[in-house]
């Protein structure tokens, strides 16, 4: 599956994911993204919009819910007790598609850099709301669907971010 292929696209304005393979829907489902709203620059924990890519998938063959720090497993399984004794933490959870900015001076490179503001798609916890900006910067899915996603898209893959509704 050559990641030419396959083009997602994200909506900040309809909290809206969805997957393109050779140009049609496959995959349509809710997000949450920047509680901040849209913006490229360092520590604004905003959405940054443009074109970027997946520069890499994180998690192949972890259990769902699976607790990434720093793009590692902690060892840990999430659970709501295990959120009660780390109420600051910000979870991300079962997989990781971390994206690279495409577009010098708007979200690649200097303050902008996307892969350096650790831009990700990601599982998040199953009691948090889709549909409503409530993220660092990333762009949160449900676990069942982002271990779907995960398993569809090879590292490579375009991936827009925009304010706009998708068509």
């Amino acid at each position: 599956m050559p990641p030419e292929d396959y083009l997602l696209k994200v909506s900040i304005d309809e909290q809206r994911l969805q997957l393109l393979h050779a140009g049609k829907p496959c995959m349509d489902v809710t997000v949450a993204t920047a509680r901040n709203g849209p913006g490229e620059i360092m520590h604004s924990e905003c959405t940054p919009r443009g074109w970027h890519r997946i520069r890499a998938k994180i998690g192949a063959g972890c259990p769902a819910n699976t607790v990434f720090v720093g793009r590692r497993p902690t060892g840990e399984i999430y659970t709501p007790e295990l959120k009660q004794a780390h109420p600051g933490r910000d979870w991300m959870l079962t997989r990781i598609l971390w994206l690279c900015g495409t577009e010098p001076g708007k979200n690649r490179f200097g303050e902008v850099d996307s892969m350096r503001r650790y831009i990700y798609i990601h599982g998040c916890p199953d009691e948090d709301p889709m549909g409503v900006p409530s993220s660092h910067g990333c762009v949160k899915m449900r676990n069942t669907q982002v271990m779907e996603l995960f398993d569809r898209v090879p590292a490579g893959t375009r991936v827009l971010i925009q304010e706009a509704p998708l068509l």
